[in-house]
């Protein structure tokens, strides 16, 4: 074949590609404007139901807003016309209260016009009674001989004879059925228990002065510059005061324990001779165990001495501090058990709890610890020390009661207020200064003498008692039981004194007579 059939055959290709191309393009033309135009009319089909839409929900959102208005106004003029009912309302309220003021008001000038009257007319009555008592006074004083305040008196005073008469037979009554019931179980009681209590009557007391072997050892125990005795106070708690007395030194504190704890440092040292801080230091510290160790015993001892058990070591330990606590003189250890040993005793003859009486008896005074460092009175410390470890309710009323503080809610916190007195009271259980006793027995003969009517007064048993020797011209027999209670009720306010004192009103008359 030739190379022209070649050429025509290419360009034939060519053309067809050509054509080929030219008619795809076309038709791919067509159909682009096609879809177009399809497009075009859905976009236009959408704006329109668009724009139909939201004409409809502007129709909608048009009727709801006027609605809403309507019922608005339709409220707003419900309540408007409801506000102006009970405005209403309350102006024909009102209207009614003050036609009803006005009426009251007309009555009350009505009832004042009234009450004046018959305040004009009371006075004018009250006017011409007052002249006619005065009248009747007159009569009354010419036919009596006494004038008005004379009659007065005389009626005041056999009023008062009257009344005075019918109060002393009734508390005499009542003392003479008390003492008919209660004293004579009492005193079988009491006088039972005071025998077969064996206690000392002997006090031991807290020594509060050291001895020294010579005038030397105060400068030794002063030390250089002082530093000595500063260290000894510090580290004891007491003051420490070396004066003029010849072979002495006075340990003074408020704490017991603490002084105890001085004077047996003190003992120690001047016993080793070797004074300075160090030593002083650990021979404080020996004293300090030496003096908890006895606590310990003696707390023990007066447990084993009553036979109370099962007590809290705590309070074993408290209650032997009581050891170096006195109270007028009376050491409180002591007079603790002995309170237990006579409140057991009165306990077994009542037919009541021994071990528990025994227990409140022991403990009454607890607080006598602890009352020199804690604030308080000693009745409250103990009752709150009771309560802290646990102690039986009745301990801590008895402990509470003791002094009459609370109400004693047991025969055994009434059993302990008597054990408490009686071991006060009994002789040589407490001491004073001979001064102070003196001188308490010169004021309770002094305020008892100073009564009208009393010819004279006599302290006796040791100023348990005052015997008071009456006039029986002034005093008559019905007045002595309120002057007895008058006197005691002074005593009481006027005087400090342990125990009790028993007064005693005597009236005697003496008639005279020779037979010839």
């Amino acid at each position: 074949m030739e190379w022209y059939h070649y050429l025509i055959i290419v360009l034939a290709t060519a053309v067809g590609i050509l054509i080929g191309c030219a008619i795809g393009f076309a038709y791919r033309k067509k159909v682009a404007e096609r879809e177009i135009g399809s497009a075009e009319a859905e976009a236009t089909r959408l704006i329109n139901e668009a724009i139909r839409n939201g004409e409809n929900r502007k129709k909608e959102m048009l009727l709801e807003a006027k609605d809403e208005i309507h019922k608005s106004r339709t409220d707003l003029e419900k309540e408007v016309k409801d506000r102006r009912a009970e405005l209403t309302k309350q102006e024909r309220r009102l209207e009614q209260k003050e036609a009803t003021l006005d009426k009251k008001t007309e009555a009350f000038e009505r009832k004042e016009e009234e009450l004046s009257r018959r305040l004009a007319d009371a006075a004018k009555t009250q006017e011409a009674a007052e002249e006619a008592h005065k009248q009747q006074l007159t009569t009354l004083e010419k036919i009596s001989g006494l004038t008005q305040e004379e009659a007065k008196q005389f009626l005041l005073r056999s009023v008062e004879e009257d009344v005075r008469h019918d109060a002393a037979m009734k508390i005499k009554e009542i003392e003479q059925q008390l003492k008919d019931e209660a004293e004579e179980k009492a005193r079988e009681i009491i006088a039972t228990a005071i025998q077969r209590c064996a206690a000392d009557h002997a006090a031991e007391t807290t020594v509060s002065v050291v001895p020294l072997p010579n005038d030397e050892m105060k400068g030794r125990i002063i030390g250089r510059e002082g530093r000595n005795i500063r260290t000894l106070e510090t580290v004891t708690g007491v003051d420490l005061i070396i004066d003029d007395t010849p072979e002495a030194i006075t340990v003074s504190s408020f704490d017991p324990v603490r002084r105890e704890i001085a004077r047996l440092a003190l003992e120690k040292l001047i016993a080793d001779g070797r004074i300075h801080p160090t030593r002083i230091e650990d021979m404080v510290e020996k004293a300090r165990k030496e003096v908890d160790r006895t606590i310990r015993e003696e707390g023990e001892r007066a447990c084993y001495e009553t036979g109370v058990h099962n007590l809290n070591p705590e309070l074993v330990k408290i209650l032997g501090r009581q050891k170096y606590r006195t109270s007028y003189g009376q050491n409180v250890l002591n007079h603790s058990i002995e309170v237990a040993h006579i409140a057991g005793l009165m306990a077994a003859e009542l037919g009541v709890d021994v071990a528990l009486a025994k227990r409140a008896g022991l403990l009454h005074d607890l607080g006598k610890s602890i009352d020199h460092e804690v604030e308080g009175s000693h009745v409250q410390l103990g009752a709150d020390l009771a309560r802290k470890f646990k102690e039986n309710p009745v301990v801590i009323n008895a402990i509470e009661a003791h002094h009459g503080d609370v109400e004693p809610k047991t025969v055994i916190a009434v059993l302990v207020q008597a054990a408490d007195a009686v071991s006060a009271a009994r002789p040589g259980a407490r001491r004073e200064n001979v001064e102070n006793y003196i001188r308490r027995l010169e004021k309770l003969e002094e305020l008892t003498g100073s009564y009208p009517g009393v010819d004279k007064a006599y302290a006796i048993q040791a100023g348990r008692e005052v015997r008071i020797m009456v006039k029986p011209e002034v005093v008559t027999e019905d007045n002595m039981i309120l002057l007895a209670r008058d006197i005691a009720k002074k005593i009481e306010s006027e005087l400090e004194y342990p125990g009790q004192i028993k007064v005693n009103v005597i009236r005697e008359t003496k008639a005279v007579e020779f037979a010839k």
